[in-house]
């Protein structure tokens, strides 16, 4: 090697080792946290974070004394968790970080690229920010893991939060009511007030056999709005008389109500319409299947071929649905009920089983399919519709709950590790 090689090697390396000294003097240890540290590179880094945020928003920030110890803080509380994770063997993969950050840039309206140009624009490098997301998911992660388990709500919290969340909805639901008034005359006798009431629940027994409302309003109603057909229009609850309100709060559209004693006379409701209230819907299926799985004597393409011998036994009337499943199913949870499932969502099968649950006619007999617990052939037996209002209030209830209580239970857990920790701030003087 030549002397003057030999000096540019001497002084690159010089240089390059003065850079590394510059270095970790930058990157000095800011705070012990037990086996592990915060360094004052990070500290930096989500100083420059939260100002340039608070510069975006034009926001006001306090002195940089207070500014360094709230970051510090949250540094802290990421280590210890981030400690906590690596006992509990969690990780996060690459790809399950590119998938979590092209949620973030959809979320925002932009593409992975465009997030990336406005991240680096910032000063934020590229690769800094996706380990920040790394960690944000994974501390995440730890705090479900530890704090859930910690939540309780009873049954009786959720029926009241349900209660004082359909009350302060009531102010808002407005119902379109017909109305036929079945009139008593003034001194009317006891005899007539019983005949009276005998024709309005002789009206009230047609109109729930499928007479039209409105012709028997126009015929019968000594009401103001008989000409109209009865239709009394939209009320509130506060709006309507409190005769009617008593009985109409919580009736569903179609419902009859009746008949009602006034001083006028008998009258009989239906509730037309109503809006303003949360209505949920949802459809349940009926099915039954054969389950037959592939073993190391049973080739997948020979269970196929078993499910379908079984579909023409069945079609061709040689044998019965029930009898098959109780003999060759291996669901366990069905075979004994001739493969009969309970009414259930398609939504909690497995992807193919949901897919020919929701499309199947009823009574029509499936093809074999797969899906990853083995072979099937379904047939749905029946199909309805259920009200799933009283269990969508009751789930809406749950998450108010678990969110208020969750945070609570959160700030206690952060609490208590950060007790149980050591933890030192290193002299910065040092």
């Amino acid at each position: 090697m030549s002397k003057l090689v030999k000096l540019v090697v001497a002084v690159a390396f010089t240089a390059v080792t003065s850079m590394a000294v510059a270095q970790q003097v930058l990157d000095r240890v800011a705070v012990i946290v037990n086996e592990g540290v915060v360094l004052e590179s990070e500290v930096q880094q989500l100083l420059r974070e939260v100002k340039n945020n608070a510069a975006n928003r034009d926001a006001q920030l306090p002195e940089d004394s207070v500014l360094r110890v709230q970051a510090t803080d949250r540094l802290v509380m990421q280590q210890l968790q981030l400690q906590m994770a690596s006992r509990m063997g969690i990780t996060i993969s690459d790809t399950q970080l590119q998938q979590t950050i092209q949620n973030i840039a959809r979320d925002e309206g932009m593409s992975v690229d465009e997030m990336r140009g406005r991240i680096t624009a910032s000063g934020t490098p590229w690769d800094d920010y996706r380990e920040s997301v790394r960690k944000e998911i994974i501390t995440g992660e730890v705090q479900r893991a530890a704090v859930q388990r910690r939540v309780y709500i009873s049954p009786q919290e959720i029926s009241g939060l349900v209660n004082l969340l359909t009350e302060a909805s009531e102010e808002e639901v407005e119902y379109r009511l017909g109305h036929i008034l079945v009139g008593i005359r003034d001194g009317a006798n006891a005899d007539e007030v019983q005949e009276t009431r005998d024709r309005a629940e002789q009206l009230l027994k047609l109109l729930n056999d499928g007479a039209d409302f409105a012709q028997a309003a126009i015929t019968s109603s000594s009401g103001s709005r008989a000409l109209e057909g009865g239709d009394l229009g939209w009320m509130n609850i506060n709006a309507m008389p409190t005769l009617f309100a008593e009985v109409v709060r919580g009736k569903k559209k179609g419902e009859l109500v009746g008949p009602l004693r006034s001083g006028v006379g008998f009258h009989i409701l239906k509730v037309t319409d109503v809006r303003g209230i949360e209505s949920v819907e949802i459809e349940e299926v009926k099915v039954r299947h054969i389950l037959v799985q592939p073993s190391i004597i049973l080739s997948e393409r020979r269970t196929e071929e078993m499910l379908a011998e079984f579909r023409e036994q069945i079609l061709a009337g040689e044998a019965e649905f029930a009898d098959l499943a109780r003999e060759h199913s291996a669901d366990p949870g069905s075979a004994a009920n001739g493969g009969e499932l309970d009414w259930s969502e398609p939504s909690i099968y497995a992807e193919e089983f949901a897919y020919r649950a929701r499309t199947l006619p009823v009574g029509e007999l499936s093809a074999p399919f797969k899906t990853q617990f083995g072979w099937h052939i379904m047939e749905v037996v029946d199909r309805r519709v259920q009200d799933a209002t009283k269990r969508s209030q009751e789930n809406r209830a749950y998450q108010l709950l678990f969110s208020r209580k969750y945070q609570e239970e959160l700030e206690n857990w952060q609490q208590e590790i950060r007790d149980q920790a050591y933890i030192e701030v290193v002299d910065q003087e040092g």
